[in-house]
């Protein structure tokens, strides 16, 4: 690119970056010690403040100038850094003299932009030259009291000085917001004289009033609510047509400043292409299976365009042959629709390989390309150094005619990659002349073997973007330090430039994330596929019987930030999940680890049929809500809930005591039948209450033989427990180690009522007493597994709805 080219792009050919700050020098501005030096501590704080200073061309000033110059450093908009030195000047000229009157300027320019200063309205809007003399501020100050007196009669010094002084502002919205606070509270000392004790008694605030405590009934209460998700989670994002504005400052060490931003030409061009919508992009690599931390983005990338009435592609970032795999495509696709969304269109970075090669071309010749000869540990070892290739300033023609080498297949793999000619004495390593296309004689799985060189990632990713009219390119924050390179590239491509935003990854406790581990574990089969229950990818939570739909209530709940330091406890997700089950899953009795007992009081050959209810409040009219549970002499309890010796606290079955077996009859514990040792409890003799005149306090499910003789509905349950012992697993050097050994439990004798035997894969249940549960994909005809989705408790012990 040339120095005109580059000055028509950017607008600021030329910029230098001032010499680094000294923490005297913003002392000398009247910062106080500790803003200055968290200031320096801040890299981008520091930049922004050297330009600022040298731009006002002071090298000390009055504390009230210092502290406006530092907030047009932390404040000042970045779609209008042509008008910032017109606004130094006002502030180095006393013409802007206060907050007030700085906050209007920003405001104002903020919506100027990069468009043409109006000198006229920009002064009317920050008030330069309205003064407010001191009588002016007294006198609203006495009408304002006045207004407010009954409140300060009442209140006294517990009035809220804050919003008297906002009453004095809407009036003087330029008057000096100190001589205004000084006055209010010198008057109001003069109204109520000296405070008394009661005044220096703090107010105790109001606690929120509790609601008043229901009767607990079939349904409990989930604790641990979720964060508010009444607020907007898209309202962050610009609209299409705001994208006129500097994305970012690309800072090299030579001191030039690109600023990238669409010039209006390029803008309008890109909203006639896409009718002024928002064109947002899922871009997975299909490298592996979909997890959790896609859902999140999913949720960010297809909901934004669908909360704006816009288009979402579905892009596979398939710029690896080696990695990628039609299976993944495949899962890729149909987990997308799975999860809700409905992308616009289905595309390839690979659809644009050709695009993207004639790009390169056109580089080349710009002098912002080359190829280089060096090996992968030589480049990084340049990059460390900051030692610039010794082929990268060989003539333009002689990369043209390697390049073209490249693509016919004369070169091996490694001989030669393209490198942009970027700024190897940047800090920012990806800065440091990225790899744009490398060698690989790896058939694609989408194009075939037409092509031997393959763009990479980082060179591909931004201009696909642009080829798509993307309007918001959305991606976590580990993308950030890439954001200068993605610009880069646009800029020197003469490409319209997407808005680029960065947000956390989700971290979720007790599991790992990266692809890289995930594979690792369905490789070395530490897992049972991609699909095991126990992982957290989409496939195996939709195998554990997790909806889609609570994985997006999820993620809404957590919300859409850039802080990346947080760990998402699993809990949260597992509250989702539960109030989604909660109203969907029919309800229905198994019995984990069977206890015979024998009821002594009815005839043998006698089954009663009882009515067991699918749901807590099911109509008694409603014969589709309720399952058909059969009693007989042999029923089945769980044998935890058999105890040789009572408690108080216990509520389960005892000798002498009685339980009221679900939808059934009270039975009274009148026999125990022992094996070989006294802990071998074999059988129960009970009698039962036909009546029901008894009214015991515990309740148990339990099943029955379905006729005399007949063994119940034998199924497997396989119950899952956290897949590793540690919170944060990922950060453990050997996080294999970590692994818990007890995260899956098979029980292959539990018995069920008959009602199940129709289940089929993916029906979901609430298995009463025990949890929510799932068919699993493992179920044959005769014989049902069951996975357990979540308890009916958290982690912390607490009923959840049931």
């Amino acid at each position: 690119m040339t120095e005109r080219e580059a000055s028509t792009v950017t607008g600021c050919k030329g910029d230098k970056t001032p010499a680094l700050l000294q923490l005297e020098q913003l002392l000398a501005l009247g910062l106080d010690q500790r803003t200055a030096e968290t200031a320096l501590v801040n890299s981008k704080v520091t930049a922004n403040l050297s330009a600022v200073i040298a731009e006002a061309g002071i090298t000390w000033c009055d504390k009230s100038v210092g502290n406006l110059l530092y907030a047009v450093a932390t404040k000042y908009p970045s779609n209008a850094l042509v008008h910032r030195p017109n606004l130094i000047n006002y502030i180095v000229s006393m013409k802007i003299k206060n907050p007030a009157q700085l906050d209007a300027a920003l405001s104002f320019l903020t919506n100027v932009g990069p468009d043409s200063l109006d000198t006229g309205k920009f002064e009317e809007a920050c008030g330069v030259g309205v003064i407010v003399s001191v009588e002016e501020i007294h006198s609203t100050v006495a009408e304002v009291l006045q207004e407010n007196m009954g409140a300060i009669l009442v209140q006294r010094y517990h009035i809220n000085v804050g919003s008297l002084c906002g009453q004095v502002r809407k009036r003087h919205p330029w008057g000096d917001a100190k001589a205004t606070k000084e006055e209010i509270e010198k008057r109001l000392t003069e109204i109520l004289g000296p405070k008394t004790e009661v005044d220096n008694v703090k107010p105790v605030k109001k606690k929120k009033e509790k609601p008043a405590k229901v009767e607990e009934k079939n349904v409990a209460v989930a604790i641990a609510a979720p964060p508010s998700e009444d607020l907007n989670p898209y309202s962050v994002f610009p609209l299409p047509a705001e994208n006129n504005k500097v994305h970012t400052e690309i800072f090299f060490s030579d001191g030039n400043i690109w600023k990238a931003h669409n010039a209006k030409e390029i803008l309008e061009k890109h909203v006639m292409a896409t009718g002024g919508k928002v064109i947002t992009r899922f871009p997975p690599e299909p490298n592996g299976y979909l997890h959790i931390g896609h859902a999140k983005a999913m949720f960010i990338d297809f909901g934004l365009a669908k909360e704006r009435n816009g288009n979402c592609y579905l892009r596979f970032d398939d710029t690896n042959p080696e990695a990628e795999k039609k299976e993944y495509i495949d899962h890729i696709k149909e987990i997308v629709q799975w999860m809700g969304w409905e992308p616009y269109k289905i595309t390839y970075t690979s659809d644009y390989f050709q695009a993207l090669y004639e790009h390169a071309v056109e580089l080349i010749r710009k002098g912002l390309a080359y190829v280089d000869h060096q090996t992968a540990e030589q480049i990084k070892e340049c990059r460390r150094n900051k030692v610039d290739s010794p082929w990268r300033d060989r003539p333009i023609e002689e990369s043209l005619q390697l390049f073209e080498d490249m693509r016919r297949g004369l070169f091996a793999e490694g001989a030669a990659t393209l490198r942009m000619k970027q700024d190897t004495q940047n800090d920012n390593k990806n800065m440091s002349d990225l790899i744009a296309y490398r060698i690989k004689f790896t058939p694609h799985p989408h194009a075939g073997d037409k092509w031997c060189i393959y763009p990479s990632y980082d060179y591909a990713h931004c201009m696909v973007d642009s080829f798509e009219n993307i309007t918001h390119s959305l991606c976590t924050l580990e993308f950030d330090t890439r954001r200068l390179s993605y610009y880069w590239l646009l800029v020197a491509s003469g490409l319209y430039q997407p808005y680029v935003w960065e947000y956390s990854r989700l971290n979720i406790s007790y599991t790992v994330m990266s692809k890289r581990k995930l594979n690792r574990l369905v490789t070395d089969k530490w897992v049972d596929g991609w699909d095991d229950p126990r992982l957290l990818t989409l496939a195996g939570l939709r195998r554990r019987g997790v909806t889609a739909t609570a994985i997006n209530s999820f993620i809404r709940g957590i919300g859409i930030t850039r802080s990346d330091s947080s760990l998402i406890r699993v809990d949260r997700l597992e509250y989702h999940i539960r109030e989604e089950l909660n109203k969907t899953a029919s309800r229905a009795m198994v019995v984990m680890h069977p206890l015979r007992v024998v009821i002594t009081n009815l005839e043998d050959g006698k089954v009663i049929e009882l009515d067991g209810k699918k749901w807590p409040d099911a109509p008694a009219d409603e014969a589709s809500s309720y399952y058909k549970v059969p009693f007989s002499r042999t029923v089945y309890i769980e044998q935890t809930d058999f105890r040789p010796k009572d408690s108080k606290d216990y509520y389960g079955l005892a000798p002498g005591k009685s339980v009221l077996l679900r939808y059934a009859f009270p039975i009274k514990c009148t026999e125990v039948i022992y094996g070989d040792t006294p802990d071998d409890i074999v059988e129960i003799r009970a009698e039962y209450d036909p009546s029901k005149t008894s009214k015991p306090k515990g309740v148990l499910h339990w099943v029955s033989e379905p006729a005399p003789g007949v063994e119940p509905l034998k199924v497997e349950i396989r119950l899952f427990e956290k897949l590793f012992l540690s919170e944060n697993p990922a950060e453990l050097k050997d996080w294999l180690g970590d692994l818990n050994p007890h995260s899956k439990e098979v029980v292959k004798g539990a018995y069920a009522v008959p009602s199940l035997a129709t289940a089929v894969v993916g029906n979901k249940f609430q298995f009463e007493r025990l949890g929510y549960y799932a068919v699993d994909t493992d179920s044959k005809p005769g014989k049902l597994v069951f996975n357990r989705t979540v308890t009916l408790r958290d982690s912390y012990g607490k009923t959840g709805p049931k």
